[in-house]
């Protein structure tokens, strides 16, 4: 899929209102999630769009989304169901669900675990529009009502992430040609991306199986001249680690989502920016201890350094453990 890096005019032919969008949904046995979240997407403004699902929870799981889950919204919009040959992880899940729509202009990925806005689709489709850009992101926010990110920015030499706008109230105004400025990945719970960018990135790496996949394909696209975008007036409601159980409580934090995370965040630094390994891998190591230590959270601290080690070996796919 490789081509030249985009001009700025490119891709914005296509008015937001006449894009047809896939929306890319990857399952992992959370049907309810699934139920509530399509019920959102019927009350979406725009209505020209599809949605595929891609279960990568076996046979059983599949096999319940399409006993419960309409073939056709209210509004008209197909929902396909498919089944992934294994697990592919959440970057393999959103392959293979991009792949299974070829014929979309835009590619909206989307988190089971969301409940979008009315207007946000429409608001991140008119940002995309512009064409000034080929991936837009939006406002992600907790049921608290507090902002999980407008965007991110990668810290390299830290292996580390930083949300923006993180624990700023959803209501609060927000710059968004600052965000688009200082971002250089887009919340992978939610974000669109055009033909232009699966033609000139390509698809998400699988080898990282979930975490991270979102940075990275930002970073590389950025690596390639695309521009990521920010719907300022996009809203999007994420109940966050409803199927990983990444948001419990430190203590309670189960073994995968920390592992992966933190395996992740050096593999990030391995194939995007290699040279700073020598200092990436200290740092992150230290961000580890401060992280778990202050809190006693001893089981956590072991599986993330298991996490550290697996990345500084360069292992990557799913866990051994399971």
């Amino acid at each position: 899929m490789a081509k030249s890096a985009p001009s700025s005019a490119e891709g914005g032919a296509t008015a937001g209102s006449e894009m047809h969008v896939a929306v890319a949904i990857v399952g992992y046995r959370n049907l309810d999630d699934i139920v509530t979240c399509l019920s959102t997407l019927e009350r979406l403004e725009h209505t020209r769009f599809e949605v595929v699902i891609c279960e990568n929870g076996g046979a059983e799981a599949y096999e319940a989304l399409v006993r419960t889950l309409p073939t056709v919204l209210a509004g008209g919009q197909a929902v396909t169901v498919i089944a992934a040959p294994r697990n592919l992880g959440y970057a393999g899940g959103v392959n293979f669900a991009i792949e299974a729509a070829p014929e979309a202009d835009v590619w909206w990925v989307l988190n089971p675990d969301t409940e979008p806005q009315p207007g946000l689709l429409t608001a991140c489709l008119a940002r995309l529009a512009k064409g000034d850009c080929h991936a837009v992101g939006c406002t992600i926010y907790l049921p608290s009502g507090e902002v999980q990110s407008h965007g991110g920015r990668w810290r390299s030499w830290l292996a580390r992430a930083v949300s923006i706008g993180w624990g700023d109230r959803v209501e609060a105004p927000v710059d968004a040609a600052a965000v688009e400025a200082s971002q250089n990945y887009l919340n992978g719970a939610c974000l669109l991306v055009d033909r232009t960018f699966m033609e000139v990135v390509g698809p998400m790496r699988e080898d990282y199986f979930l975490y991270c996949e979102e940075v990275e394909w930002c970073l590389r696209a950025q690596a390639r001249g695309v521009r990521l975008g920010f719907a300022s007036d996009g809203r999007c409601l994420h109940h966050a680690g409803t199927t990983t159980g990444s948001h419990r409580s430190w203590r309670d934090r189960p073994k995968a989502p920390i592992y992966l995370d933190e395996r992740n965040k050096i593999l990030v630094t391995r194939d995007c920016f290699p040279a700073r390994l020598p200092v990436t891998i200290p740092a992150a190591l230290a961000l580890i201890v401060l992280r778990f230590v202050p809190r006693r959270a001893w089981k956590q601290l072991g599986y993330a350094l298991e996490g550290w080690w697996a990345g500084v070996r360069n292992l990557r796919g799913p866990a051994a453990f399971g």
